[in-house]
């Protein structure tokens, strides 16, 4: 993976690694695990933090983590995003300060505006008490010279919900009633103190097991690895590491807009607005902070992934159904109990790619031509590529989409002004696509390469697709046998091609 915290990464997939290796082998045994922690902080010198023995706790989160449990056994937590408490203490711990830039000045207008007597004159420049510091930022405001400076944590800047504070040791805590599991907290920390739980351990032992491990790799996929690796390729690598086969998710893209398409048809004519259901993090956002919104306006269908491991599992009961993607937040949709049917475990690029170096499997150009999804299910991982779906396939219906007012939000502030005008019935749009990735899937917050070139490598990726149509591709799968709708009901005697024949059929 690709991104500003380059160091943190490359020793999470030495860490995981070892791990898988270990967990293949069957001795994952405390003995080992020592053996790693040892390995990589052999002292007597620290290598990365203040002293040997903190850095081994903190390899010791992180291997915990590699095994999916909780990184602190003094905080156990049922998140799936969670903090390293020992690797959190190198932050500054007040929002405002005040740099060499004062001037000491006579005015003393900070003073003067502070409503909490917090700030006081010290020997060569005014100085904040961050106790009685209520954040307002009044002195700031005040300052002729800009001399105070709001300096916001990494991790509490990047969380769109405001789920991360503080406890009186500076340690940062996760609030998980407000946590949507987006995961931008995770690669915002630069001292790599907030991870997500992985699961790789246990897809092995599924695999050990005998069981039919199925993998289903995102739409995003296409493109993480190269211009020339596509999902042919994904699913060859796969197999050899002993999935039983792979398919994409975009399959399910095609799925769920078809049905979405038909929710949009009947809530148009209601009047009723609608937003998309397809993220998980977004529909966390509305479950957790628009609740109305969450039984009101959100789709009924199943994200793709859920819709793709239904249909497996409609032809498997038995399987095993793994999700790879960029997401952190699909890792809690594993974990709803609210949906029945879901993938059983997600793991993010990253994992996946750590889990196939454990066996030495590289991940190389094949010439088998394979495509299960449509080029709309493909471009679900896109900002307003759910969106163009749902169009294409209510137009597939026979529907006149001429006047629909859409808007694509992608990024958690987007998402979450959105909802408040839709709440407050101030919303200029009919449909809503909401993605608290900025960019959309693609630019998830486990993306494996920059994002510009993930997107390059797909134009040349997709460019060689067939331009099959969504309601002639959803024809060669069962889908009046298995579920589309979160509560796990069949719509009777109603399938989207069966919808679009009667609507041609009634135009005619």
């Amino acid at each position: 993976m690709i991104t500003n915290d380059k160091g943190i990464v490359e020793l999470k997939h030495h860490i995981l690694r070892e791990v898988c290796k270990l967990a293949w082998s069957n001795a994952l045994t405390q003995e080992n695990v020592d053996r790693i922690v040892h390995e990589i902080s052999p002292g007597p010198k620290p290598r990365y933090r203040c002293c040997v023995y903190k850095e081994r706790e903190i390899v010791r989160g992180r291997i915990r983590l590699a095994m999916g449990q909780s990184p602190d056994p003094g905080h156990p937590t049922d998140n799936v995003v969670a903090v390293i408490s020992a690797a959190c203490d190198d932050c500054p711990i007040q929002n405002y300060f005040v740099s060499d830039i004062c001037r000491f000045c006579l005015g003393k207008a900070c003073l003067n505006a502070c409503k909490f007597n917090a700030i006081t004159p010290g020997y060569s420049k005014m100085h904040i008490n961050p106790t009685q510091c209520k954040s307002c930022g009044l002195c700031a405001r005040a300052c002729p010279f800009g001399a105070i400076i709001h300096q916001e944590r990494p991790c509490k800047k990047a969380c769109p919900v405001g789920a991360i504070s503080y406890d009186e040791a500076g340690i940062c805590r996760i609030d998980e009633e407000k946590c949507i599991h987006c995961g931008h907290c995770i690669h915002s920390c630069p001292f790599g103190a907030i991870g997500s739980k992985i699961y790789a351990v246990d897809v092995i032992r599924a695999i050990q097991s005998g069981k039919r491990v199925m993998a289903m790799c995102a739409p995003a996929s296409e493109g993480q690895f190269g211009k020339d690796v596509g999902m042919a390729s994904l699913r060859a690598a796969l197999k050899k590491l002993g999935f039983a086969d792979m398919v994409e998710v975009g399959l399910g893209g095609d799925m769920t807009a078809a049905y979405e398409a038909m929710e949009w048809i009947e809530a148009r004519k209601e009047g009723r607005k609608m937003t998309t259901s397809c993220c998980p993090a977004f529909s966390s956002l509305l479950r957790r902070h628009f609740p109305t919104l969450y039984d009101n306006n959100k789709s009924s269908t199943v994200s793709p992934m859920v819709a793709v491991s239904r249909y497996l599992k409609h032809l498997d009961p038995e399987c095993v159904t793994v999700f790879i993607g960029p997401c952190i937040a699909k890792k809690r949709e594993t974990l709803n109990e609210m949906i029945a049917d879901s993938a059983d475990y997600a793991l993010t690029y990253g994992e996946i790619v750590a889990l196939l170096d454990s066996r030495e499997i590289p991940i190389v150009p094949v010439a088998e031509d394979y495509q299960e999804a449509s080029l709309f299910g493909k471009h679900f991982a896109g900002s307003g590529g759910v969106a163009k779906a749902v169009m294409q396939a209510m137009e597939e219906m026979g529907e006149d989409t001429s006047g629909i007012r859409l808007m694509t939000c992608a990024g958690g502030d987007e998402c979450r002004k959105a909802m408040a005008l839709l709440k407050a019935g101030k919303l200029d749009a009919d449909f809503v696509e909401g993605m608290i990735c900025p960019g959309g899937c693609i630019g998830g917050p486990s993306k494996h390469q920059a994002e510009n070139l993930v997107i390059s490598a797909r134009t040349s990726l997709l460019s060689r697709a067939d331009h099959r149509g969504i309601l002639e591709n959803l024809k060669k799968y069962p889908m009046n046998e298995f579920s589309m709708h979160r509560d796990g009901s069949i719509t009777e005697g109603e399938i989207p091609w069966e919808r679009s024949a009667a609507q041609k059929s009634k135009d005619d």
